[in-house]
């Protein structure tokens, strides 16, 4: 598959290149920064320089057409304030989901957030982040044109992947390494049957290719 991943330089977008890249698959990863570039070469991606604050639908569709599939990985970050989580997390993932549908590619996996929720209440940082996900998730879930399947981690960490999960609708709050995420990821991009859920993860006791067949209901 040729696979184009928003937000490419990003923790779970970079582990997740290397392992579509190790099984074969042709990846891509939009960037905004140049310099970007030669981590997402070490990681078996090709980089492509395009920042989706500023761009349009059809200069992003360009970047898409002939792609079996995109996933949103991008982030304002934790260091940004309220404007970005607005123009990154809400307005970017519209914006590429947008360019999806114009560009012909159906399946779309979204990397939101456990808790995301277009009415939640607050004008905290982090509760701003949470609205603008939740706004997000509830755009891409009305687009009738995309084959997608939103994942909400639960609390990531840096802890070495154990390749055991708990891949639900409703998990509960819980830790998840990366490595972990980004290995859901790479699965339910082969499962075309999750297309239409919204899944919550952190760890657990299943093998991810088990934890992604049950929800896929095989």
């Amino acid at each position: 598959m040729r696979i184009v991943i928003a937000g490419g330089h990003g923790q779970i977008a970079l582990r997740l290149e290397r392992l579509l890249a190790a099984r074969g698959d042709e990846v891509a990863g939009i960037i905004r920064k140049p310099e970007q570039g030669d981590d997402l070469r070490a990681a078996g991606a090709e980089p492509v320089v395009l920042d989706l604050e500023s761009a349009s639908v059809e200069e992003v569709a360009d970047r898409l057409r002939g792609a079996d599939a995109a996933v949103f990985a991008a982030g304002a970050g934790p260091n940004s304030g309220t404007a970005r989580k607005d123009t990154v997390d809400r307005g970017a993932a519209v914006l590429f989901a947008d360019a999806a549908v114009r560009a012909g590619v159906r399946r779309f996996v979204v990397v939101s957030s456990m808790g995301a929720d277009p009415h939640h209440e607050g004008d905290e940082v982090f509760d701003v982040y949470q609205r603008a996900k939740g706004e997000a998730d509830a755009y891409v879930q009305g687009l009738d044109s995309l084959d997608w399947t939103i994942l909400r981690p639960g609390a990531l960490t840096d802890d070495a992947g154990t390749g055991l999960v708990r891949l639900e609708a409703r998990t509960g709050r819980g830790p998840v390494p990366r490595d972990d995420v980004a290995a859901v990821l790479a699965e339910l991009l082969d499962s075309p049957a999750t297309s239409g859920l919204t899944l919550e993860l952190i760890s657990g006791s299943a093998p991810v290719a088990v934890a992604v067949k049950a929800v896929a209901g095989n």
